[in-house]
């Protein structure tokens, strides 16, 4: 079945938000296996110019992924979870995300194409902290399997 096309240009708006504390953002450096003291000491970060410890590049995945999974999981876009495989993911920073963040994530679909009998769907989530201003943008492509792939 193929991808709903008119679900192109939809907007999610947020339905929550995402305190970043001190506490997942060492967790999560700890499942990376990353050391780095930017992650973990507060001293270090400071020193680095930073208010309080950061959090790794990919940490946004934590909140990005409820809100593709909101997406997909839409009934009416006719998805099969079971064919879809992660294409491509990248982050482009306004500045890192930090302990103490307030996140809301706003979802867009900017494009649903197929090609080769394969579906792809292009998602973008603008992140924004408690103020509104802007801290980061994701970009994530879907590829949904055809039938006979």
């Amino acid at each position: 079945m193929a991808l709903d096309q008119s679900f192109t240009g939809r907007v999610y708006p947020p339905t929550s938000t995402y305190e970043v504390s001190r506490e997942k953002i060492r967790e999560f450096a700890d499942a990376l296996g990353d050391a780095n003291p930017l992650y973990r000491d507060t001293e270090a970060a400071k020193a680095a110019g930073y208010p309080d410890v950061i959090a790794p590049p990919t940490f946004l995945t934590i909140i990005n992924l409820a809100s593709i999974n909101a997406i997909v999981t839409d009934p009416e876009l006719g998805l099969d979870y079971s064919r879809m495989v992660h294409g491509d993911q990248r982050f482009t920073y306004v500045r890192p995300v930090r302990a103490g963040d307030v996140l809301s994530l706003t979802t867009h679909i900017d494009n649903i194409m197929a090609r080769a009998g394969n579906d792809f769907i292009n998602l973008r989530a603008e992140i924004a902290g408690a103020d509104g201003g802007p801290i980061a943008t994701t970009h994530a492509q879907l590829v949904v399997r055809g039938e006979g792939a």
